[in-house]
């Protein structure tokens, strides 16, 4: 018997859960039609079958057609949803895993014209500033309706065989009950928080009397909102005992904070650069308070943080669910004595950020996860070892790295950098990006421990390559910063580039023009303005940085809003000439022949990168497949077996930025999905 405290079980009721890691409630928008189907149980099963003790499906079901959901979610106001759910459930349960799922009516968290153009719905008129849709004030009859919404939803949970449900309250239609900033409501369901917590209490009554005392319930909620005039934590201490005392709920699962504003939602579900585990002390505070069961997540990326959280008694259940996107077998590798092995989750966030976007979750660094039928988390073993040779060891060629020594090859990598990293170890240079150091570092310490040999420093040539006597020959060198995007002064300017390596001194009044809308552009300028310069940020688009998206532009925006920064978006920089020791920055329109100009001492530009290809096109001609690629093998897993050259003695491939500039998921998706079929 381990004593690891996260390997204990915990005895939730009649429910034994076989030790104290579990995913909380989440949606990864991999629903089809509004049903969790196979791609869906696929990714809840991996986690089940790697021993996860419970996993928390639905980042919020829909119980009713006025609750559009925004982010693909379960509508659980369908029967055919028992079905599918029921399927998901048995599998799990075969993996020994408990299963839940969490219900919710959206309110004011959603917009009128999704789905069936419904009025969107609340406590009150305020609308959301996150979905800027303005509800209807909840009439008697309304509330009636999605009180019989809810136990109808929890009914069909039960007919489908999960142990439980978890009624979702922070953000949502529930708490806008609860919170004085969102419930103008009269009596009997507005003014006292007696009347603001009945709506939750006759919901969860109608439950236990359609559902039964065993059906396991128990609320998400927000106990305290942190905003002037909200819930405070003596407010969400007072409702959590008062939700203990009902006897109606079995388990608490609490979070600090309010969802309704970017910052808000970064706030309560941090982000990389911000403290890990910020709200572990209050909910250990709220258990303390109640006695009673007690789960909670928010920012646990580590087993060291979560055996904490349980040791020390702060909580019961620890959630580590964006640690298990990055790494499905996680609780596995504790149970085996493997934590090295840990893929860690690094915070990017490129999983909810994504769905705040209308995508589906998917892992800065994991790309089978959302996959895991098209592109399984293990690697197979080749039927034939064969010589590999990658040049360049970022992002991209490092995964190759790691899938070609996984299956057999031998593996051999030349990097003209004294260490790994590529463009990673520039963003990793500031400390709020620290953490993606970790995508190099796990991958790296992967390819020793698989015998890749690694040259540094090792500007490598065709003549290199071609003494490895390879098979397989992957380009990953990346690209480099593209600034030539003026009619005049690209001579003059600067690449964000220049500014994160250090090799540029920052000037004191500077444009930084960013095309691009990535992380590079932001760096740049959170780097200069902290130096006290006066910046100005300069981009053609409407929206501002939007591949940085929602919840990473926060910290960005915090930080440049304190200091002398101004935003500046739908302008083009067209030129730039000298003006004595001065610049004058030429500023065009895509909207209109008009003209701005700025008078600056530095000009700093962020327009991606272009390949750094020399070496490909080298060895395209000796290749056997002449470098090229059959996309329909790449895309469905089939074989690269293209090769008009049949008499080389080598293939030649191209990953990453080598190829265009794109995301460092897309680098190591590349390299997964080519590697593991070569």
């Amino acid at each position: 018997m381990s004593h690891d405290p996260l390997l204990q079980p915990y005895q939730l009721k009649h429910l034994t859960l076989k030790n104290r890691i579990m995913i909380t409630s989440h949606e990864p928008a991999y629903p089809e039609d509004g049903m969790p189907k196979e791609r869906y149980r696929a990714y809840h099963l991996e986690r089940a079958k790697a021993g996860v003790a419970l996993t928390m499906t639905a980042g919020s079901a829909s119980v009713a057609r006025d609750s559009p959901p925004v982010f693909n979610n379960i509508l659980a106001w369908k029967d055919e949803v028992v079905g599918h759910m029921a399927k998901l459930a048995q599998e799990c349960h075969d993996e020994g895993c408990a299963v839940m799922i969490q219900l919710t009516h959206l309110g004011r968290r959603t917009r009128w014209d999704k789905a069936d153009w419904l009025p969107v719905v609340s406590a009150g008129h305020e609308r959301e500033a996150a979905h800027r849709a303005f509800p209807k004030k909840l009439e008697d009859w309304d509330i009636a309706r999605i009180i019989d919404d809810y136990v109808d939803a929890a009914e069909r949970m039960k007919a489908a065989g999960l142990d439980g449900i978890e009624l979702q309250a922070y953000g949502h239609l529930m708490d806008q009950f609860w919170s004085p900033l969102t419930n103008t409501l009269d009596g009997p369901y507005g003014g006292s928080v007696d009347n603001r917590l009945r709506f939750t209490f006759d919901i969860l009554s109608k439950i236990r009397q359609r559902c039964g005392a065993e059906f396991l319930v128990g609320l998400r909620y927000t106990g305290d909102e942190d905003l002037p005039g909200g819930l405070t934590e003596t407010d969400g201490i007072e409702i959590s005992r008062r939700l203990r005392d009902s006897g109606l709920v079995d388990f608490l699962n609490v979070v600090r904070g309010h969802i309704d504003t970017d910052a808000g939602l970064t706030d309560t579900i941090p982000i990389q650069g911000m403290k890990n585990a910020p709200h572990l002390e209050f909910a250990g505070r709220i258990r303390a308070a109640t006695d009673f069961p007690t789960f909670h997540a928010a920012k646990i990326p580590d087993v060291a943080t979560a055996r904490h959280a349980i040791a020390s008694g702060k909580v019961d259940m620890v959630g580590m669910t964006r640690a298990h996107m990055a790494d499905p077998h996680l609780a596995r590798k504790v149970i085996e004595g493997r934590e090295d092995d840990i893929r860690p989750c690094v915070g990017a966030n490129y999983c909810l950020d994504r769905i705040y976007q209308g995508g589906m979750a998917l892992c800065l660094h994991n790309p089978s996860t959302g996959r895991e039928i098209e592109q399984p988390h293990s690697i197979a073993k080749a039927e034939t070892a064969k010589r590999v040779t990658i040049v360049g060891a970022g992002p991209a060629g490092l995964e190759a790295a790691r899938v070609a020594a996984e299956r057999g090859h031998h593996v051999t990598v030349f990097e003209a950098a004294d260490q790994p990293g590529g463009q990673i170890r520039l963003a990793a240079r500031q400390d709020r990006r620290r953490e993606m150091s970790s995508i190099i570092a796990w991958r790296y310490e992967q390819c020793l421990k698989h015998a890749v040999t690694f040259h540094f420093n090792s500007f490598a040539d065709e003549t290199d390559v071609e003494a490895t006597q390879p098979d397989e020959v992957i380009i990953a060198t990346g690209g480099l910063p593209h600034t030539e995007v003026l009619a005049r002064g690209n001579d003059l300017v600067v690449s964000a580039w220049d500014i994160l390596a250090g090799d540029v001194k920052p000037g004191q009044n500077v444009l930084i023009f960013d095309d691009a809308g990535d992380h590079a552009g932001l760096q740049a300028a959170d780097l200069v303005s902290a130096t006290g310069a006066k910046v100005e940020i300069v981009t053609p688009d409407r929206a501002f940085a939007p591949e940085v998206m929602a919840m990473n532009l926060v910290p960005y925006m915090r930080a440049l809003q304190k200091r002398d920064t101004t935003f500046t978006v739908t302008w083009r920089l067209r030129s730039v000439t000298r003006a004595g020791n001065q610049l004058t920055a030429c500023l065009g329109s895509d909207y209109g022949d008009i003209t701005r100009e700025r008078q600056v001492d530095q000009v700093i530009v962020n327009h991606g990168t272009r390949p750094l290809d020399e070496i490909y096109f080298a060895l395209k001609p000796r290749s056997r497949n002449l470098g090229a690629v059959d996309y329909d093998a790449l895309a469905t897993g089939g074989l690269q077996e293209r090769t008009p050259n049949p008499e080389a003695a080598f293939r030649l491939f191209r990953i990453g930025d080598a190829v265009s500039a794109r995301n460092t998921h897309a680098a190591i998706y590349d390299a997964l999905r080519l590697m593991r079929t070569l």
